[in-house]
């Protein structure tokens, strides 16, 4: 269990790292068997940052690892991110990739056995 209480998962031979993430996967996978989903692609990652050397020192590239990125039949594409805490790292990671991109980020929670999706 981690420190916001996430219980590792697997599924399909997939670990995730919570219950939640595991949950989503298999709504997905729902999802495409009926054809509403194309694709989906899980821990895509984006840069937010490149290296960066200044002042002698070294700064590591900052990476925003998406839980999931969905394809719409229609074309429409989704990034996901299933949270059940926001962190403030979350959140600065969310606004730096929201500028960068262009692209909305869904906030996706469980709560009751339900998920509730909130566009960042």
């Amino acid at each position: 269990m981690s420190k916001y209480r996430n219980i590792k998962t697997t599924v399909d031979g997939i670990t995730f790292d919570s219950r939640a993430e595991a949950s989503y996967y298999k709504q997905l996978k729902l999802l495409k068997k009926s054809g509403v989903v194309k694709e989906f692609e899980r821990q895509k990652r984006y840069t937010l940052f490149d290296k960066l050397e200044f002042n002698g020192r070294t700064y590591r590239k900052l990476v925003y690892i998406a839980d999931f990125v969905v394809t719409y039949r229609n074309g429409d594409v989704k990034v996901v991110d299933v949270k059940g805490m926001e962190t403030q790292l979350f959140k600065l990671k969310a606004r730096l990739f929201i500028e960068k991109y262009q692209v909305p980020l869904v906030l996706a929670k469980l709560v009751r056995g339900r998920f509730y999706e909130e566009e960042y």
